[in-house]
């Protein structure tokens, strides 16, 4: 089951980070021990001389854009107890992974390893944001949300991968502010070297007191150079991990791509529908609802790819769905298929304080 934490008022941001790993050790622990991609990418890239600049000038961007969240990050691998080498990798893997050699690129034998599915509607009847969080396989098992409290009065619950900063997947504040995240890789002439990590970026958000002050963090973050924004209606919008309205060039994802045409031919009248819609697996190849399991990915851990096959196309697991009635202002944590599963956690969004109500 899902675990809760509830963290803070904390002396600094270290001390935040130092009660996260020290609760979390194990599953931190376990989380590194599984995760091929850390194992057999990163760290062997981390110990090549051309890995040395790349990582040190990430680290001093980020700890000079963003210091309290840096000293969040130093104190969950001290809590943790394992390496400070390995705590920042996790957190960098996007912005690290394109400056691996080609030849490790091109080994990769399955599709993106974390692939979102959003669904969306603000109609007289309903307003819904529901949201599928999927990654890499080695993340199953090893998550937590995080419910921190500050001491300037703001408090957020976040889902978190272990030994990641809050949140890369979705979370939300007292301030009624709410996002989700879905990857969408940048072309390979955006890359840069310097950049903001986005781990760092969704931390901050979550401190964000209203939706100008979420884009001017997003913004005045020095790493995003594509925005899109879409106001959401009476018509569903289904989102996975293309941009749909911003003309630029993009990464032509077929795993993204398939699973917006079968959302388009799913019914999205109701709650039950969205619901339905997320936990669809119809689509043998590319579905929407991700089944990977830990033990194929080990047996393809011999490949040594970038990313590692669960069935013939995809490598990733749906770890769990969020709903966010907008409406009741309740958002709710589902594990498993939407189809069976059940909600495991349901929380108010209040203007004062956020609060667990089962």
């Amino acid at each position: 089951m899902l675990e809760v934490f509830e963290v803070g008022p904390c002396r600094d941001a270290y001390v935040m980070g130092l009660l996260i790993g020290q609760r979390f050790a194990n599953r931190i622990t376990s989380r590194l021990a599984t995760d091929l991609i850390l194992q057999q990418q990163l760290l062997p890239f981390a110990q090549t001389p051309e890995s040395h600049s790349i990582i040190k000038t990430l680290s001093e961007t980020n700890q000079r854009k963003f210091p309290r969240y840096w000293d969040e990050l130093l104190g969950t691998a001290e809590g943790s107890g394992m390496p400070v080498l390995d705590i920042i990798s996790i957190n960098f893997r996007k912005e690290i992974l394109p400056f691996l050699p080609k030849a490790a690129m091109n080994s990769s034998a399955g599709g993106t390893s974390e692939d979102c599915s959003d669904v969306l509607v603000v109609s007289d009847s309903m307003a819904i944001a529901a949201h599928n969080d999927d990654a890499n396989i080695a993340i199953v098992g090893h998550n937590y949300l995080i419910r921190g409290s500050l001491s300037n009065g703001l408090s957020f619950t976040a889902y978190t991968y272990a030994g990641e900063l809050p949140s890369c997947a979705f979370g939300f504040n007292n301030h009624g502010l709410a996002f989700t995240l879905n990857s969408v890789p940048p072309s390979e002439e955006e890359i840069v070297a310097a950049g903001v990590g986005r781990n760092f970026i969704s931390r901050d958000l979550l401190e964000a007191t209203n939706i100008d002050d979420a884009s001017s963090r997003i913004h005045s973050a020095e790493a995003s150079n594509r925005v899109s924004v879409h106001e959401i209606g009476a018509t569903p919008f289904f989102h996975a991990n293309m941009y749909l309205h911003l003309q630029v060039q993009q990464v032509h994802d077929e795993n993204s791509i398939s699973r917006q045409k079968r959302a388009a031919q799913l019914p999205k009248q109701s709650k039950d529908d969205f619901l339905l819609l997320l936990g669809d697996s119809e689509d043998a190849k590319y579905p929407i609802y991700m089944t990977g399991t830990l033990e194929d990915d080990m047996n393809t851990s011999s490949l040594s790819s970038l990313f590692f096959t669960i069935s013939p196309y995809f490598s990733g697991s749906t770890l769990c769905t969020e709903v966010l009635d907008l409406d009741k202002q309740a958002p709710s944590v589902i594990e498993g298929n939407l189809k069976k599963g059940e909600i495991s956690h349901v929380f108010s969004i209040s203007l004062k304080e956020s609060k667990m109500l089962q």
